[in-house]
């Protein structure tokens, strides 16, 4: 009886001692209430269901032990929704008709900084379309309107590369570099760039290796392997929750 305590005891403390995840979330978006989420990793190149919750009056909880920190992304349904770290601490989910957003552990707040200064670069080159249009309106010559917008997009772009390759090499040593390395590279040469900086740690780690072989192969950094998660730079709104309930669409 002594031994079986003793090892309930020892068990207790490994428990305790193991590292944590806490995420709440919560929701504004009406059609999710009732829907089941889950985290889903990617384990030897197959999606894994690491948790699963229900939103219940726009609230929904996932929390257990860690072995180690996952790169993840949760889902609802067959269709994913928005990328997160799953670590040690309280980590924080809002998802409404304006964004979706990870707070409240360092890898979660590093990466949604990032989403968002990505997303007002992808906003300024959207907004070049109107301001052609305006000065169309204004009776500028095409060719003239062509030569400005070109120049600024061009200026857009470049630091939208090195918006993504600063940030890849600063988190070479965990999982945001791969992940944001894999779905945010753009072109042949970024990609050379980035891999030119890397430490061998990266480029061993399997995903940034099958990448980096199918951008060599095919000279085109578009031709990715499948995603642990989305880029998360959209709007979300009932309407696209509900095309991802009827198995219609994605929110990328």
């Amino acid at each position: 009886m002594k031994k079986v305590l003793y090892l309930i005891a020892c068990v207790a403390v490994l428990a305790s001692c193991a590292d944590q995840y806490n995420i709440q979330g919560s929701s504004t978006v009406s059609v999710l209430d009732g829907s089941k989420l889950y985290l889903k990793v990617l384990k030897d190149k197959d999606l894994s269901t690491l948790d699963s919750c229900e939103v219940v009056h726009g609230q929904f909880h996932f929390a257990g032990l860690l072995d180690t920190t996952y790169m993840a992304s949760l889902y609802m349904g067959d269709q994913s929704i928005m990328p997160l770290v799953v670590e040690q601490g309280n980590i924080v989910i809002r998802i409404d008709n304006a964004q979706q957003k990870v707070t409240g552990s360092p890898l979660n707040d590093a990466l949604y900084d990032f989403l968002d200064k990505h997303t007002r670069l992808q906003n300024q080159l959207q907004e070049l379309d109107h301001r052609f249009s305006q000065m169309l309106l204004n009776g500028i010559d095409e060719e003239e309107i062509n030569l400005t917008l070109s120049a600024e997009a061009a200026v857009i772009d470049q630091q939208e590369d090195s918006l993504v390759s600063d940030f890849v090499v600063a988190n070479f040593e965990n999982v945001l570099g791969p992940f944001v390395f894999i779905q945010m590279s753009s072109s042949v040469p970024q990609v050379e760039h980035i891999m030119s900086k890397a430490p061998e740690s990266f480029k061993r780690v399997p995903s940034v290796a099958e990448f980096y072989k199918t951008v060599t192969d095919t000279g085109d950094a578009l031709h990715r392997p499948e995603p642990v998660a989305p880029a998360a730079d959209g709007e979300i709104d009932d309407a696209t929750i509900q095309d991802i309930l009827n198995g219609n669409g994605n929110t990328h």
